[in-house]
């Protein structure tokens, strides 16, 4: 009663003895079934939400085949007193009004679940005069395209006339032009629906006249007037986004993740706990159900759980390790994973009936820690799972400072091999990265005739307003992918530190470490013209067993010559103008492939620099510099060549021209990082190893602890750089989060032989990351197990060729 934080009852005990407060308040709640034909007829009702953001109701005893009933009462400890509350008699006022404001106040759920949702959706007042005009328009499943322009997104269906138009980016984000706003302006027709939002549910409504997302509790007659029936149309998916019926590889997609229709027997016990589904929160649970199936993080956490409990913060909530501890436990415990009893079988058949005894774990403490300030995270829609993995082991780095870090078994080197297309020098970096991402090549598919003949279908369909063929999914080997993976890619705005300019550059990817845990990310989603991520249909034989030891980093070898170990020189405009091509010491440029290229249409200065920046490698490796850099405001500017500048005064007086990676961090970066406390030597230091970046800086900071840096590295700042570490961290991008790694010992890896099993896969179901479900599938016992919410039973078939990520360990050298 004094910190108002909520215990079981294996921990208050604890807490009495931690911290001395002896007075609790217990909360009870007894569950009963209401009597049959109590909830008959009545429909779930929408706990407070958009429509087009409907939450999946929670069944727990919540839902309207329940009542309950809470009993409260006040406990003494340590002899367990109990006083039944209300008791305005036995107790001081001031304990009494204590007392009430508990029991009175929100919950930590509802405060969430209110602060989630903007406003509480009204009843348009057009709903039930709404007039529509009987003129025959009848809106086809599929194919939409607004009647005034081209767009096939975003299409508004007005329920006054059926005309489908385009809407607007302030309603939802999407683009368009704006036409279904035009077409109200023009009939004063104030109602329109979302087409692609339309389920059994509802759809999302828009009133013109209002302003604002309506309610139309019409909406299944009004829809049905223009030869929509919402029962048939759409089949909802978790989150209010929705597929089309039609697309019947999309719905087989569906049912074979989830190995529906098959007879999936429940398992229960220890590491067989399935975790609850607060709406939209399925990519968190099979990520940290994968996790927790790895005896680092079983060690760290449930291993050490009562060292955590016990040495825990006044206020656990706040506590990144005692939450992880604590879903471990439930997780691993066995607790909240036991199998029905006999008699509760046997009332269930003589009922025909079969309801889940336990429905998982909760994680919505670990929710609110783990995603809190996390823009996309801490919200109630649908992420994708890769994003909140890599966000999982920030948090790990973060909170392991000093003591063993689980995810150490990530964590490798990638060796990145950049080189000048035109002088053919090298130059060799490494970075820390967690996953590899592999790329999913259509091109590569087994049937790509297949894919040709079913693309032209739906182009046809499309013009002549009729269904859509059946979609086919794109086949693709999984030695494709890899092959895709070590092909070198084009480097954009390669600066040649050998040539001092802008070149051409390629850049190969090998593994100078293999992890322990390999993480394998297919890279299936692509970005549509609304910025949304859409997911590319494809399947892909990913195999049981991987052997990489092929791509194993070699480094510089004979005859490679590296690159200087220069930085850009800073160049003014005003002083480039003059010294174009002008210049004594011309460039050499292939003047037919510069014919070629201007011949196109292209301005002949343009081509020009295509060809030289490409090394004179042909008129088609400049054909694509051209195409990637015709939006650059100097496009059509003369050919400017750094080197033939004047050097810049040098207080160094270097013979090498421009000097090293050794300038000093941006004042206002310093000030900025040291404004929240954190000393200059160790925040310059920061700026330094992340190449100024400021969100990487903070993120080096937490990870790399003041007292255990040296005295040489602390005064970076003010001695010789080292190169060779500046220049591994100035190409060091990896967007995921960087471990303290970059010190005088090097990163902490765990390297070994590139030879792994798979045993774990996360898999998605849905047209894009925004929308959807997540389930996993682990290998456990040697059996693979699927985990699906709460629910936790064997697998049949493993559907490993459509998985998202993959999750593969080493194999032992044996």
């Amino acid at each position: 009663m004094n910190t108002f934080l909520g215990f079981g009852r294996e921990h208050v005990e604890r807490h009495y003895r931690k911290t001395g407060q002896s007075v609790y308040m217990h909360l009870k709640r007894h569950v009963k079934e209401k009597a049959s034909g109590a909830a008959g007829g009545t429909l779930p009702r929408r706990r407070n939400g958009k429509l087009f953001l409907d939450l999946e109701l929670n069944r727990d005893f919540n839902g309207e085949e329940y009542e309950y009933e809470d009993e409260a009462k006040l406990v003494i400890f340590p002899d367990h007193f109990e006083i039944p509350l209300p008791n305005i008699e036995e107790l001081p006022a001031l304990v009494t009004i204590a007392c009430d404001a508990v029991l009175n106040a929100a919950s930590a759920y509802k405060k969430q679940e209110l602060e989630s949702w903007e406003e509480e959706i009204q009843v348009s007042r057009h709903a039930r005069s709404l007039r529509q005009q009987d003129n025959g328009v009848r809106i086809p499943p599929s194919g939409w395209k607004c009647q005034k322009c081209e767009m096939r997104d975003n299409l508004w269906l007005n329920l006054t006339d059926g005309a489908v138009l385009c809407g607007k980016w302030f309603f939802d984000g999407s683009g368009g032009n704006g036409h279904a706003l035009e077409h109200y302006r023009d009939t004063n027709f104030p109602l329109a629906v979302k087409l692609d939002t339309i389920t059994p549910d509802g759809a999302d409504v828009y009133s013109f006249e209002e302003e604002e997302a309506v309610l139309d509790p019409h909406i299944p007659e009004h829809l049905s007037h223009f030869g929509i029936d919402m029962l048939q149309m759409q089949q909802r998916t978790e989150n209010g986004h929705h597929t089309d019926n039609n697309a019947r590889p999309r719905v087989s997609e569906w049912e074979v993740i989830q190995e529906s229709g098959m007879k999936l027997k429940a398992v229960y016990g220890s590491g067989y706990t399935g975790i609850k589904n607060l709406g939209n929160s399925c990519y968190l649970g099979t990520v940290m159900q994968v996790l927790f199936s790895i005896p680092e993080f079983q060690r760290m956490y449930v291993g050490s759980l009562q060292r955590i409990y016990d040495y825990s913060p006044l206020d656990p909530t706040q506590d990144f390790s005692t939450q992880m501890a604590k879903l471990g436990y439930g997780l691993l415990s066995g607790q909240y994973s036991k199998p029905p009893l006999k008699s509760e079988l046997i009332e269930q058949v003589m009922k025909e009936e079969y309801k889940h005894q336990l429905k998982g774990v909760s994680p919505r403490m670990f929710k609110a820690l783990v995603c809190k300030g996390h823009p996309e995270f801490s919200s109630n829609r649908q992420q994708d799972a890769h994003e909140f993995f890599l966000h999982v082991i920030n948090q790990v780095e973060r909170n392991s400072a000093g003591s063993e870090n689980p995810s150490d078994v990530f964590r490798f080197l990638v060796e990145e091999r950049t080189q000048c297309c035109q002088t053919r020098r090298v130059r060799y970096t490494q970075r820390v990265d967690y996953l590899i991402q592999l790329p999913a090549p259509i091109e590569a598919a087994t049937n790509r005739e297949e894919l040709l003949a079913y693309e032209a279908k739906r182009r046809d369909a499309e013009e002549n307003m009729r269904a859509p063929p059946e979609p086919v999914r794109a086949r693709i080997p999984f030695t494709a992918c890899l092959q895709a993976f070590t092909e070198p890619e084009n480097v954009p705005d390669f600066w040649s530190s050998a040539l001092q300019a802008k070149s051409a550059g390629i850049k190969t990817s090998r593994f100078a470490s293999f992890p322990e845990y390999l993480v394998v990310q297919i890279k299936k989603f692509t970005f549509g013209v609304d910025w949304v991520p859409k997911k590319l249909d494809l399947a892909i034989d990913v195999p049981d067993f991987l052997d990489l030891n092929r791509l194993r980093a070699t480094g510089l070898q004979a005859g490679e010559e590296e690159l200087p170990d220069l930085t850009p020189p800073i160049v003014l405009a005003d002083d480039t103008r003059d010294n174009s091509m002008s210049s004594v010491d011309s460039p050499e440029i292939d003047e037919v492939a510069v014919m070629q290229l201007a011949e196109m249409g292209f301005p002949l200065e343009a081509c020009r620099k295509a060809v030289y920046y490409t090394g004179n490698m042909g008129p088609e490796m400049a054909f694509n510099w051209v195409i990637a850099h015709m939006e650059e405001p100097d496009f059509a500017e003369p050919l400017t060549l750094p080197s033939m500048m004047d050097p810049a005064p040098s207080s160094s007086d270097s013979p090498m021209g421009p000097a090293p990676l050794a300038n000093s961090p941006p004042e206002e970066s310093i000030a900025i990082l040291t404004s929240m406390g954190f000393p200059r030597s160790h925040t310059i230091q920061a700026l330094k190893a992340t190449n100024n970046n400021l969100e990487r800086a903070l993120d080096w900071i937490f990870t790399h602890p003041e007292e255990e840096e040296s005295d040489a590295l602390s005064d970076m700042g003010d001695t010789e750089p080292n190169n060779n570490a500046f220049s591994n961290a100035m190409n060091s991008h990896s967007d995921s989060t960087l471990s303290p790694d970059q010190d005088t010992l090097g990163p902490r890896i765990k390297d070994g032989p590139g030879r792994y099993e798979l045993f774990a896969f996360i898999s998605h179901m849905g047209a894009s990351t925004m929308s959807g479900h997540y389930v996993c599938h682990i290998k456990k016992e040697g059996r693979w197990v699927i985990y699906n919410d709460h629910k936790v039973c064997l697998s049949e078939r493993p559907p490993k060729d459509l998985g998202y990520i993959y999750f593969y360990h080493r194999l032992s050298s044996s």
